[in-house]
């Protein structure tokens, strides 16, 4: 269960130019995350305080109801994270024609009826850190929740409800080889997923992962203004450096080919999925100078009705 945040000091909304923003309904209802794994950079960024708090549902309800338009992006790390908390909001929201994007865990959609709920609510696109298939990798990692989780059911079942996938996948774990990748491609296209976002491992200060690996004398630099996350800053166990890189960009590039885009969307079962997919996912990665065009004019807003659409058809 999370802690309740008393007092919030309102958003000044007054203050975001919404022309100059796709998604400028954005909003955050609760704060971390209940789990603990090793890699996440949560842990470090609270510190030894409490990590997961949300707000009372009567004020995310009301700041919802404040927002025009239809569409709404919840940046939280775990919007299902507190039960209660979650059917409380999404039985407000029923009734408020809204769609929405958010995050949640592979558990958290299998377990119960909450994501039935959110379904219900509007939710029409979801965050799912799958992060990896393998159970040595999730013992490792501390990510016990993803332990014995059958991810093709959790697949299955935002499929039936209309709700896109944009699946999660870490690389570079001391269980990960060469084949990794290609089987990580291979298993998000078979399943129909979305979109996909693909990480190389990264050992963050502060974190359990960065304590370990520099113990083990794994890490391989501290200066972190010539890396970013594309990058490894640490020897793999299994991988060299330049294997993990390389093998985390074939990755992207295969995922988001047009062969594999095809492949994924013919999964889907009704035309209207197919087409939501395909535009979706060809929209995401295929027309990036589109969407620079319309930042640099000003016009970027201009395709959030488009948006709307999209996930308002997605079964």
């Amino acid at each position: 269960m999370g802690n309740y945040i008393l007092q919030l000091t309102p958003v000044r909304r007054d203050l975001i130019k919404r022309s100059k923003y796709f998604v400028p309904n954005s909003l955050v209802v609760s704060r971390g995350c209940p789990h603990h794994c090793d890699f996440c950079y949560k842990d470090a960024f609270y510190g030894s305080g409490k990590s997961f708090y949300t707000c009372r549902v009567d004020s995310a309800l009301k700041e919802i109801d404040s927002l025009p338009g239809r569409h709404l992006y919840f940046l939280d790390d775990h919007l299902l994270g507190n039960r209660q908390f979650a059917r409380e909001l999404f039985e407000g929201m029923k009734g408020m024609k809204r769609v929405f994007q958010g995050a949640a865990t592979v558990a958290s959609i299998l377990d119960g009826d909450l994501i039935e709920r959110a379904a219900d609510a509007g939710l029409r696109s979801i965050f799912v850190g799958f992060e990896t298939f393998s159970p040595e990798n999730l013992a490792q990692s501390n990510k016990a929740q993803n332990l014995s989780r059958d991810y093709a059911a959790a697949v299955r079942r935002l499929h039936d409800l209309g709700i896109m996938i944009n699946g999660s996948f870490v690389f570079g774990l001391d269980d990960d080889d060469k084949d990794t990748f290609s089987r990580t491609v291979d298993w998000a296209v078979e399943n129909a997923i979305t979109t996909a976002t693909f990480h190389v491992l990264t050992p963050y200060p502060g974190t359990r992962l960065f304590s370990k690996m520099e113990k083990e004398g794994r890490i391989r630099s501290y200066d972190w203004s010539r890396y970013d996350t594309r990058h490894a800053v640490y020897q793999p166990a299994r991988l060299s450096q330049k294997e993990l890189e390389d093998g985390y960009k074939k990755a992207y590039r295969d995922f988001y080919s047009w062969k594999n885009i095809f492949a994924s969307c013919s999964q889907d079962k009704s035309l209207s999925s197919k087409l939501s997919h395909f535009a979706y996912t060809g929209g995401w990665k295929k027309l990036e100078p589109f969407w620079n065009m319309l930042i640099k004019a000003g016009l970027l807003n201009k395709m959030l009705p488009a948006l709307e659409f999209l996930l308002s058809h997605t079964k």
